[in-house]
């Protein structure tokens, strides 16, 4: 069954007027439709990577406002407080852990070093 309705319309992408077939139609053609497509494809993309940024941005990162001196007092620190302590990242300071220049103790999984081996590096 098929309907002799012709709905002169407006494309939604390139916005000109033509004539569809259906009450439904939103593009003049294939190519206007292919190409919406990939611009809300792309548009969702860029939405979900402000996202992702926003959410980062929302997560505290140990940086330049942790006060130092709590760290100073610390008789063991982690791998991060200790990188943050010394002003190297923390893979510089498991290549120092690793090639033995720097102490390290395990409880577990978790890796600490002690304040006093830092201090002693740093000598």
């Amino acid at each position: 069954m098929s309907s002799n309705i012709r709905v002169t319309k407006i494309c939604e992408h390139c916005q000109e007027p033509f004539e569809a077939k259906t009450t439904v139609t939103r593009y003049c053609s294939h190519t206007c439709n292919r190409r919406a497509y990939k611009k809300r494809k792309r548009e969702e993309k860029l939405k979900q990577a402000a996202k992702q940024t926003q959410v980062q941005k929302t997560v505290r990162l140990p940086g330049p406002d942790v006060d130092l001196g709590v760290l100073h007092q610390k008789a063991f620190l982690n791998v991060g407080e200790a990188a943050l302590l010394i002003g190297i990242s923390r893979r510089t300071l498991y290549r120092l852990l690793e090639s033995g220049t720097l102490p390290k103790r395990k409880l577990g999984t978790r890796t600490i070093i002690r304040r006093a081996d830092i201090d002693e590096l740093m000598k």
